[in-house]
């Protein structure tokens, strides 16, 4: 049976039934975007490393720098990647002998994790107004139930990867750290090109940020948005 004809009465009635399904499946796909954003929105706040820097089991840095020196130079290191500085607000940064704090190949990954970043950003903000402007247009329409049946579905969803997430960090720390480099390496693959990630562990970079702050991050994030899917899915009611 072919779908009514969108010019006619019958078809403006089919399209008017149809329409807010639509909707309310593309609230459920921009709501996993709107709650990763926000997690990595903390993640990139100073909230996150002053934590994890303090964790018993944080690993110490065989080469010599102290919780006070990842905690002072993890701080423009992170400030880069938010604001709109070019690659000198690090490049210009030195040790007290006068030694840059990070070397040409660690000033371009910067220079590529902030354009990555920032990116992912601007994805949250877009999520979050579309999210914003479908919840007024719901309102006014009368199909507010349908949308926050979106809201609800999107959490379970959320639910869904937030738990995969942190499944393969625990994993990765608990059972097999392949299981963990496996999925680093594929989600550096995706965004950078070649080895340009890689690093000895005696530069600046994996001194601060080794593989277990990374872990650490992927179960936060996850933690954070199950947080937030689990409070929609369970949370919300229409009437």
């Amino acid at each position: 049976m072919r779908n009514p004809a969108p010019g006619t009465a019958q078809g403006a009635t089919f399209y008017k039934m149809k329409l807010p399904t639509l909707l309310s499946y593309l609230v459920s796909l921009l709501t996993p975007l709107a709650l990763i954003g926000l997690a990595l929105r903390i993640l990139l706040s100073p909230i996150y490393y002053t934590i994890e820097y303090n964790m018993p089991y944080f690993p110490a840095d065989e080469y010599g720098f102290t919780k006070a020196d990842r905690l002072k130079w993890a701080k423009p290191s992170v400030e880069y990647l938010v604001n709109n500085a070019d690659i000198s607000y690090l490049g210009d940064l030195k040790f007290d002998d006068g030694t840059p704090i990070y070397g040409e190949r660690e000033l371009s990954h910067m220079h590529d994790v902030k354009g990555v970043v920032q990116g992912a950003l601007r994805v949250w903000y877009i999520a979050n107004v579309i999210l914003l402007l479908l919840a007024v247009f719901a309102l006014r329409s009368g199909w507010m139930p349908t949308y926050i049946e979106g809201l609800r579905r999107g959490g379970w969803w959320m639910i869904g990867l937030a738990v995969t997430l942190a499944f393969i960090a625990g994993a990765g720390i608990l059972l097999n750290p392949d299981i963990f480099w496996a999925f680093f390496t594929w989600f550096h693959s995706l965004f950078f090109e070649g080895d340009s990630w890689l690093f000895y562990y005696s530069d600046t970079l994996i001194r601060l940020f080794p593989i277990r702050f990374w872990q650490d991050a992927v179960i936060a994030m996850a933690v954070i948005a199950l947080g937030g899917g689990a409070g929609l899915a369970f949370g919300l009611r229409t009437k």
